[in-house]
């Protein structure tokens, strides 16, 4: 977020995700990120609201986040020597006067191949704890990315914001992002330098 904004306050939801019914990867994310955001948009007068939800999916099963060792455990080797893909669904809420201005909602979908696990590296990596709060059981930012053989999309959303789809969100929204550059690129006047 510090990319797209110096400022900014992280305001957790009380949006219980286990309550919606498993659809779809994308509308399951999409659906996800609204009840967050809608949930922090009810106390707030004024604002942006940016929710997101990211999951991880083989073979149609969304890969949450592992609920023990043997789950995280489980999961890697699920993800071991093939393809998944990371699902990231955005939510932008602009509140006026205690009311919902603007709603704009998106996902954005990364393919991501691990390299073949052996069952060494998997319980390495799993002791080391990383894998516990990530969906999927691994973070591509930390240790994780020792896993991924390679990408295909978009890195941030792997890492769990896709910050480019979500910097058009708000400049759809007509806030600048980064100032005079986002002045030129709405001018259709950049030029090579």
């Amino acid at each position: 977020m510090r990319l797209l904004s110096p400022s900014f306050d992280v305001v957790p939801s009380g949006f219980d995700e286990s309550s919606l019914h498993e659809q779809e990867p994308k509308k399951h994310v999409v659906q996800s990120a609204g009840c967050k955001a809608d949930d922090v948009a009810q106390s707030i007068d004024d604002g942006i609201i940016i929710g997101a939800d990211t999951i991880v999916v083989v073979d149609d099963e969304i890969l949450g986040k592992p609920v023990d060792y043997a789950d995280a455990w489980r999961m890697l080797k699920l993800l071991s020597g093939r393809s998944h893909f990371v699902y990231t669904g955005l939510c932008v809420i602009q509140r006026q006067g205690g009311k919902t201005i603007r709603q704009l909602e998106d996902y954005v979908s990364t393919e991501v191949v691990f390299g073949l696990l052996t069952d060494d590296i998997i319980d390495a990596y799993v002791s080391t704890g990383e894998p516990m709060d990530k969906a999927g059981a691994y973070g591509i930012q930390e240790l994780g990315s020792l896993l991924v053989e390679r990408i295909s999309g978009d890195y941030f959303n792997v890492v769990g914001l896709p910050i480019y789809r979500l910097s058009r969100m708000l400049l759809e929204l007509g806030l600048p992002v980064f100032g005079e550059i986002v002045d030129r690129l709405r001018n259709h006047q950049v030029s090579p330098e």
